[in-house]
Formats: C-alpha cells, sequence, structure tokens
C-alpha cells in the first residue's frame, strides 16, 4: 500500500485538525483545495498542496497519482441553490477519478439517522453522498457521526453562543430530540485508525460517544461546566425558518448554515448498531468528558494563539467593542518605535509594582480598591522584583501567564470580574525599529460578561491608548539613556 494519504477539506474543522494528527505521524499527505494559499503557511515539508475541484473533472488529472488513501471530507452546507444535487456530482466526480487512478480506498465522514425516516435534506444529502461514492469506487469506509463536540466545531460554537449570552433560552422541539456526540478527538482517532483497517470491501460504521441526550441535555452540561445558571422555556412553536434567525441573530451561524442545522436537528442521530465497538479498540469519551476537553484545548489554543497575526491578516480593523474571535473579546492596538526590540520590551518588563501602569495610575488604584471590596486581591500586591519576570508570580493584581524576555508578556487578570480577562504585550522587529502590540482580551460569563465589558470599553480606550503611548515614549527614553528618575516622570504622565 502507498503511504501517500490525499486529504480534501484540509481548511475545513476537521479535514485541518486531521491534517495535523497525519503529518505527526511522519505520513506523506497531498491536500487538494480550491484555494492553495489557505494551506501555505500551516503545511509541514511531508504535505503537498494541489489546486482542484472536485465540481469539475478535468481538474482531478493526474491528483490521485500514487495516493492509497483518500479522506473525502467535502460538503456544500454553506452554499446556496441545490446543495443535494452538488454533493452527488462532487462525490461521484471524486470516487471516479479515485477508481481510476488505482485508489485503493476511499474514507469519507457523513452523518447519523435512520435512512427509513423522513431525514432532513442535509441529513439525506451525507448519507446520499456516501451512495454516490460507492457508486463510482469498489471500498468506501463511511463513518456517521452525529453532534461533533471541539472548540471551533459548528453545533459547539452554536451551544457556547447560546448558553453565555442567554439566561433565559425559548427551546423548540428540537432542543429535545436525542443525538449521541462524539469529542472532536474520538472522531479523528477514528479517522487515523482506519488507515490500518485490514478490511477489503465497503463498510458504514456509525460512531459516537456513550451518551444518547438532547441538545437541551448538552447546553445545561455546558452551562454546569462554566458555572451558568440558564433556563430553558420549551415552546410548541418556533419553525425552522424563525430558529434559523434567532440563531443567526445570537449565535455565529448566519441564516442559511443555521436554517439547514436546525432542520436536521428535528431527526435522532443514534447508534443503531456495534459494529464500530468490535471492529475498532476505541472507547469514545462521555459528552461531559468532551465539553472539559472542548473547553481545556480552547485556553489551549488560545494560550498559543498569535493575535498579532489574526488582527494583522485582514488589516487594523476598528469598530466599537473590539474584534471577536471564538467567545472572546478582543481590543488591540500598535505602535512603533524606532529602537530595538530589548529596548522597546524594557518598560514592558517592568509594569506594575513601583513603576506603575505608564497611564492612569489612580485609576488602576480606584479599580485595586473597588477589587478589595468585592474580595479581591487588590492591587497592593506589587511585584517581586522590579526588573525580572517569572511565569506563575503575581503582579498586582494579574498573574503572569506567559514571559518571553524581549518579546512577549502576557498576564492573566486575578481580579474579580464577571468572566476571564488577559493583557498581552509583543513586541517584533520592523523596518522601523520595533511594533508594540498591546491587547486585551476578555472571556465572558454570560450576559453580564457582557455588559461589563461593553460598559467599561469607552474606558478601556482612554486607559490603554495612553498606557501604549506612554511605554513607546519610556523605551525611546531608555534608549536615550534617560536617567530613571525622568523616566520614572514620564511614566506617571
Amino acid at each position: 500500500m502507498s503511504d501517500l494519504i490525499l486529504l480534501t477539506g484540509a481548511t475545513g474543522y476537521v479535514g485541518g485538525r486531521l491534517l495535523l494528527l497525519l503529518e505527526k505521524q511522519g505520513l506523506r499527505v497531498r491536500c487538494l483545495t480550491r484555494r492553495p494559499e489557505a494551506l501555505e503557511d500551516r503545511r509541514t515539508e511531508t504535505t503537498e498542496i494541489v489546486a482542484a475541484d472536485v465540481l469539475e473533472p478535468a481538474s482531478l488529472a493526474g491528483v490521485f497519482a500514487g495516493v492509497g488513501t483518500a479522506y473525502y471530507l467535502v460538503h456544500s452546507m454553506g452554499t446556496e441553490g441545490n446543495f443535494q444535487e452538488q454533493d452527488r456530482i462532487a462525490a461521484s466526480n471524486f470516487a471516479q477519478a479515485a477508481a481510476a487512478a488505482g485508489v485503493r480506498r476511499i474514507v469519507y465522514l457523513g452523518g447519523l439517522g435512520n435512512p427509513d425516516h423522513a431525514l432532513s435534506k442535509h441529513l439525506r444529502s451525507r448519507q446520499e453522498t456516501g451512495d454516490a461514492l460507492r457508486a463510482q469506487h469498489s471500498q468506501v469506509i463511511e463513518f456517521r457521526a452525529s453532534i461533533v463536540i471541539g472548540s471551533g466545531s459548528l453545533s459547539f460554537e452554536m451551544i457556547r453562543a447560546l448558553v453565555e449570552r442567554l439566561p433565559v433560552m425559548i427551546c423548540p422541539r428540537w432542543v429535545n430530540v436525542k443525538a449521541q456526540p462524539i469529542a472532536i478527538e474520538d472522531l479523528l482517532a477514528y479517522l487515523t485508525a482506519v488507515l490500518n483497517l485490514p478490511t477489503s470491501g465497503s463498510q458504514v460504521y456509525e460512531i459516537g460517544g456513550p451518551d444518547q441526550v438532547s441538545y437541551g441535555q448538552i447546553m445545561q452540561e455546558y452551562a454546569r461546566q462554566r458555572g451558568l445558571t440558564r433556563w430553558m422555556i420549551p415552546v410548541p412553536f418556533l419553525t425552522p425558518y424563525l430558529s434559523s434567525l434567532w440563531l443567526g441573530l445570537v449565535t455565529p451561524l448566519y441564516a442559511r448554515v443555521g436554517r439547514k442545522l436546525v432542520e436536521s436537528l428535528r431527526n435522532p442521530t443514534l447508534i443503531s448498531n456495534n459494529l464500530a465497538a468490535t471492529t475498532f479498540s476505541l472507547r469514545p469519551r462521555s459528552y461531559r468528558d468532551a465539553i472539559a476537553r472542548a473547553l481545556i484545548n480552547e485556553d489551549r489554543e488560545f494560550a498559543t494563539t498569535r493575535w498579532s497575526d489574526a488582527l494583522s491578516s485582514a488589516g487594523e480593523r476598528r469598530s466599537w467593542g473590539g474584534s471577536r474571535f471564538g467567545s472572546r473579546l478582543v481590543d488591540s492596538r500598535t505602535v512603533v518605535v524606532s529602537v530595538p526590540p530589548e529596548q522597546a520590551f524594557a518598560p514592558i518588563r517592568r509594569i506594575g509594582g513601583k513603576t506603575g501602569w505608564y497611564y492612569g495610575n489612580w485609576l488602576w488604584s480606584v479599580r485595586g480598591f473597588i477589587d478589595l471590596l468585592c474580595g479581591g486581591v487588590g492591587i497592593r500586591r506589587g511585584r517581586r522584583d522590579g526588573e525580572n519576570l517569572h511565569v506563575g508570580e503575581s503582579l498586582d493584581f494579574w498573574r503572569v501567564e506567559r514571559f518571553e524576555r524581549g518579546s512577549l508578556l502576557r498576564l492573566q487578570a486575578e481580579m474579580k470580574v464577571p468572566g476571564r480577562a488577559w493583557l498581552e504585550f509583543e513586541v517584533t522587529p520592523c523596518p522601523e525599529g520595533s511594533t508594540i502590540r498591546q491587547t486585551a482580551i476578555f472571556d465572558p460569563l454570560g450576559i453580564f460578561g457582557m455588559l461589563y465589558w461593553y460598559g467599561i470599553y469607552p474606558l478601556h480606550q482612554f486607559v490603554f491608548a495612553g498606557m501604549l503611548r506612554n511605554i513607546a515614549r519610556a523605551a525611546e527614553l531608555t534608549h536615550s539613556g534617560i536617567s530613571g528618575r525622568k523616566l520614572q516622570q514620564e511614566n506617571s504622565r
């Protein structure tokens, strides 16, 4: 068997994570995509990218050369028009080209649902796509899954947005329909385990976790783990169209995708046999563990994210309330200074304590006093050392979460706030000297967290802009050899 793997959907949620796993295993991967530029900075040396479109058979010529296994992770849920017909045509083109090139196996991810029932157009299309693949190829391994729980997944983002933003939820009937959710880690485990599967024919495997639960139960569990109290009021009305508009207002889903998703939620998506359990030595985790891991992984991904890259990718957009990344609200700004990064970072590493916060120190003191009144740590802890910082130590009412001397400082707030907050400073070299980026990040806890953020946002604009301006001034004064007393005077302005 050839060790070259063809992967479609690498720019999507499941495909992107699958690509990382395949690369970590040292496997050679060829990614088929309509937008090669979207993968250029995400691949390793063992991965190649080819430009092709499964709706254009001529573009598939040569794509399958040397491929042993091909992953088909394409669907048209977000497109307008007859997406079912597009899915069938695309799958048929792909499987026909794969068979002609001698590809041994196609692996496909579809959706659970009893085909004898009146399935939604979306679920019906997922299963018809599997049929179209099998009609053109002799070995298609199809996995059928229900709700995928993982940080960034469509269903999980919808659940999170509803729970975080709505203390009281109007719940149509689909909230009580049973599903069998699976953690993204377990789904990926199945998709990689199939590479060593000895079967020679086509097979459908129904996969999911051990729990049969409703969307309502998942939302209540998410609320429990986030420490939120939520009331859910069932209603007999609210059509899929109205539900999709509602979801478009309060979640990241836009109405077209929301309507297709809601229509699918009326169908139970449960495992009807144990074929996957007897074939694979995998035991998927519970939905409670899946939610917990999604929250942990979100923190880990957030901790390694370069906000400068995310914000600058579309230019310096300024909007009231900041930008949104997942469930977090972000307010970021930059300044360029004509000094090397080490000098630009010097005032940042001295921040807090006796040095102060470079702007509005009296406001910071007031905030610390309010925190004390609320039972928080206040601002009196100061800092251990005026020049050096270490990960894990306290800094006024912050905690040093990450510190890279000369380039990065991230502080996590320990003051009392309705959510979690971070303040980050990053210094990078540029032709003029150095760029200093200051970023405030807030993960709001429910509606009160949102009200808190938007209530103090005008103050953030005032204080943080002044802070960054004075940090830049302090960096240039330091580089010019200005005395420590003069520097402290400049910082207090």
